[in-house]
């Protein structure tokens, strides 16, 4: 058994629990049976596709690092190769061929953080030193973008630029990340006001539309934000958007421990970072992002956003059902720190 990498662990981690290197984190929770289950709820054969257009929200208001893909033909002997008949190169040939790359923000639309895109500075060797670490204790130097001896990916190790190495959202897909999905409908009981939703209140929600989460689930939180943005039409009202809609209060500790306790494997909502931000103002050195934090560095628990949950949701609701088989891999790009996902809930 290889040794863990780190003497200190952050309280109220599992770090260590699926294995000294673990790379999955509670996706460890998506076993064979919890896809079982999901699949037991298709009852209906309806299909929702749960991503916005990959250019939504629209623009970089609601972040300037953020911008919206653009789309290019390759190209073929110096010529755009879009609507290229090959008659240009035999005049026996009938076919017109459409070729194109994009240029994207990984994390613009619809997506998945993976565990290298929240780390914290954590003494995790002991030395007295806080240094950047990520989930398991894999550090933000030689771990992440090391040869396998150091305990990174070789084929990520190859990328130019930036390399998010074993912790990268490759892993994440290698899962398949299929299995038994709850919604929880925040809208319902709250409608669009902008809302912090602590833990008592996330509870007397479950209780009253009798949503049960048990280990392994995939909890999806729809508060009718992405729906907001799409009839926005690609020009979004960062003003309005930041005052809509319910997300999570990242700083109640009784929420927190409900994340550890459930056993959810994922958490996702509609809305831009599942959890208010900015959030409410901690105490001493602390997180600016407490969910983030709890969720991929300390438990490994991917975070989804800007899923597009309206339609499946107003279709539970109708059908008094809060459970259904969501696939939702995101892209098997080596490296990367987070992906576009086209994801599908089954009814």
């Amino acid at each position: 058994m290889t040794e863990n990498r780190w003497t200190n662990r952050p309280e109220g981690s599992n770090w260590g629990d699926f294995g000294p290197d673990d790379r999955r984190g509670r996706l460890n929770l998506l076993t064979p049976e919890k896809v079982l289950e999901g699949v037991a709820e298709v009852r209906a054969g309806l299909s929702f596709c749960l991503s916005l257009p990959l250019d939504y929200p629209g623009g970089n208001v609601l972040n300037p690092r953020r911008h919206p893909p653009r789309l290019a033909a390759t190209s073929r002997d110096g010529q755009a190769n879009y609507v290229y008949p090959f008659s240009r190169e035999n005049p026996d040939h009938t076919d017109v061929v459409c070729d194109d790359s994009a240029l994207i923000t990984l994390q613009y639309s619809t997506q998945w953080d993976s565990l290298a895109h929240v780390g914290s500075l954590f003494d995790a060797d002991g030395d007295g030193i806080p240094e950047p670490v990520f989930y398991n204790g894999f550090r933000g130097g030689a771990d992440i973008k090391g040869p396998p001896e150091a305990g990174g990916d070789s084929e990520a190790a190859r990328l130019d630029g930036p390399d998010a190495g074993p912790l990268g959202i490759h892993t994440m897909a290698e899962t398949g990340v299929q299995g038994r999905a709850v919604m929880i409908d925040l809208e319902r009981h709250v409608g669009r006001e902008r809302v912090l939703v602590g833990h008592d209140r996330l509870m007397a929600i479950c209780a009253a539309d009798g949503v049960v989460v048990e280990p392994g689930d995939m909890v999806c939180l729809h508060t009718g934000f992405a729906d907001m943005i799409l009839g926005m039409r690609r020009t979004p009202d960062a003003e309005t958007l930041h005052k809509s809609c319910a997300a999570l209060d990242g700083r109640d500790p009784e929420l927190l421990r409900w994340v550890t306790e459930s056993g959810l494997a994922v958490l996702i909502a509609d809305n831009y970072a599942v959890e208010g931000f900015p959030s409410r103002p901690g105490a001493g050195a602390h997180s600016a992002l407490p969910l983030h934090e709890h969720c991929l560095f300390k438990l490994g628990i991917h975070l989804g956003e800007l899923f597009h949950l309206g339609d499946l949701a107003k279709w539970l609701r109708a059908h008094h059902r809060s459970r259904f088989l969501l696939t939702a891999s995101p892209l098997r790009l080596p490296g990367a720190a987070g992906s576009p996902v086209t994801a599908v809930g089954t009814v």
